[in-house]
């Protein structure tokens, strides 16, 4: 059986008990970074047999992953943060598991992505999480533009490196948009930090943001979308 297992994203005391029975029951842990995931095992007094599965290795480990499965033995998949297969591995093995009919599970639990978009306030009826913002200015922009056009909310991540350069190029394509930037997510200094794209980027040019960022866009009114002639239901 392959667990897919959420772990925090921060507060170590989020993660759920049902995700600590799996990892210390089961014959194998296989984590994005082992030392990482090993300072998260140790706090919990779990032991347990550790393999690496990041991208630089997913094909090959992905076969022997299924091989191991294959003889029935259990496996459980983390990440550094949150749920596996969201902008970090685990959609290719999960995938292997399907084609062969090999059992699996996912186990849920903290994910950056909801918490940012619940904690901006904005409407979380229909949202679009594009993963992160690509790094050449060209296609961070179009993805930008994209979601000027979106009457979703959509949901980015960002590096803090970066930060300030997709609000410079989102003064000039999401003017009429508020914008959260949600920043340490359940740590002790997170911050959900709401304005307009020229406000944020004067802040953030005087208090340069360290941590990992998701970045919020709200959605466009009923009454925007009616001057862009938009189609909207709401």
């Amino acid at each position: 059986m392959l667990y897919l297992v959420a772990t925090p994203i921060g507060n170590l005391g989020d993660i759920s008990g049902r995700a600590l029975e799996i990892l210390r029951t089961v014959d194998l842990i296989a984590a994005e970074d082992t030392r990482h995931s090993g300072n998260l095992l140790k706090h919990f007094e779990i032991k347990a047999r550790l393999t690496s599965y990041h991208q630089h290795n997913e094909a090959r480990r992905t076969a022997e992953l299924i091989e191991e499965l294959g003889a029935g033995r259990s496996i459980a998949l983390i990440t550094d943060a949150g749920m596996p297969g969201v902008s970090d591995p685990g959609h290719r093995l999960l995938r292997a598991c399907i084609e062969r009919g090999l059992p699996y599970s996912v186990i849920p639990g903290p994910s950056a992505v909801l918490t940012a978009l619940i904690g901006s306030g904005f409407d979380s009826s229909q949202f679009f999480f594009g993963g992160f913002l690509p790094v050449k200015s060209g296609q961070r922009e179009r993805e930008l533009t994209h979601a000027a056009e979106r009457q979703e909310t959509t949901v980015f991540f960002e590096s803090p490196h970066r930060l300030l350069k997709t609000l410079d190029a989102s003064t000039r394509i999401l003017s009429d948009r508020k914008i959260c930037v949600a920043r340490e997510l359940t740590k002790q200094f997170e911050e959900y930090r709401i304005g307009d794209a020229a406000t944020l980027f004067t802040h953030y040019s005087a208090h340069p943001p360290k941590g990992e960022i998701a970045l919020v866009i709200d959605c466009v009114s009923s009454k925007r979308c009616k001057e862009l002639g938009l189609n909207s239901n709401r």
